[in-house]
């Protein structure tokens, strides 16, 4: 019997140690240290989206605790979120702190950043601190887009009730245009909608951008001492060229060639007085002429013109 009880009181022993063990290993997983000293924290929000328990608590992007429990609560008569808080760095927090709900990554993850307030006064535990919850993107366009929204149903309800009154008065042709504008003022403001939710979907990309255009003008301020040296030697060398010199060579040469041009309109010398001649021209022409009678004769009657004997007789030529 003493042997029996002894293995039932070791097997109790077991497991319970076994139970702590897993206890102490969910509330670890959890983000919650079962032997550091920890204070809570509450705060309230209206809403809150993806934000989960063992989700940490930051003071300037360092962890200071944990989300440890969300509920539900229902407070002057509207329904709320409670978020409590484990705190388990030794920081002193003023009480006019503001706990906000900020995103930590383009994937959606969520954690609480405590923004710290000027009161003297510290938070004790248990406390009840400020709430903030971040907008996304699509709340901030909706928020920017919901007055113009408003005013342009207005519009539209305006314009549908004077469309009623001269529905008599205009044709066919203008009650259609009309339609037409109505329907294409629904389809920018369902564009508009969609533009919202496609800027919130591309913010990852945005954000490539923006890191390619600060990398590009990150190496344009490296190569900027570089670039303004080359200016400068390639203005030294501007000025130091003797250009005075060549644009004096270059309207000399501009006089000349105006001189030449004026003597030939003038008809002096030989290229002014073929320019200016006709006579040159025709007798030029004449001489052509006669000359092409001549290789045509001489093609004719060659013996006229050349007398040649293989035995050195000459022959009489009739004329």
């Amino acid at each position: 019997m003493t042997i029996n009880f002894k293995k039932e009181y070791t097997i109790a022993i077991v497991v319970i140690f076994a139970i702590a063990c897993l206890y102490w290993g969910i509330k670890f997983l959890k983000g919650i240290d079962m032997f550091s000293k920890k204070t809570v924290l509450y705060a309230t929000y209206p809403r809150l989206d993806n934000l989960i328990e063992a989700n940490p608590v930051l003071v300037n992007g360092y962890k200071i605790g944990t989300v440890n429990k969300i509920s539900l609560i229902k407070r002057h008569g509207k329904y709320e979120v409670l978020v409590k808080m484990l705190i388990t760095e030794k920081v002193e927090i003023p009480k006019n702190s503001v706990a906000r709900v900020i995103s930590t990554d383009l994937l959606g993850s969520k954690a609480i950043e405590i923004t710290y307030g000027n009161s003297p006064e510290i938070v004790a535990d248990n406390d009840t601190l400020q709430s903030e919850a971040e907008q996304g993107i699509k709340e901030v366009v909706d928020k920017r887009i919901a007055p113009l929204q408003a005013k342009i149903e207005n519009l539209i309800g305006s314009i549908d009730s004077v469309a009623t009154i001269v529905t008599y008065v205009l044709n066919k042709s203008s009650r259609q245009n009309i339609i037409a504008s109505l329907e294409s003022t629904r389809k920018a403001i369902l564009s508009l909608e969609h533009t919202a939710q496609t800027i919130e979907k591309d913010a990852e990309k945005i954000s490539q951008i923006i890191n390619k255009l600060n990398s590009i003008l990150a190496t344009l301020d490296k190569n900027l001492p570089a670039i303004t040296k080359n200016l400068n030697q390639l203005s030294d060398s501007l000025a130091n060229a003797p250009l005075k010199n060549t644009i004096k060579d270059l309207d000399k040469t501009l006089a000349e060639t105006k001189l030449l041009l004026a003597n030939i309109n003038e008809g002096k010398g030989t290229l002014g007085k073929l320019a200016k001649n006709d006579s040159v021209y025709n007798n030029l022409n004449k001489s052509l002429a006669n000359l092409e009678q001549l290789l045509a004769d001489l093609k004719q009657h060659p013996k006229r013109y050349v007398h040649f004997s293989l035995f050195g007789k000459k022959e009489k030529i009739k004329n």
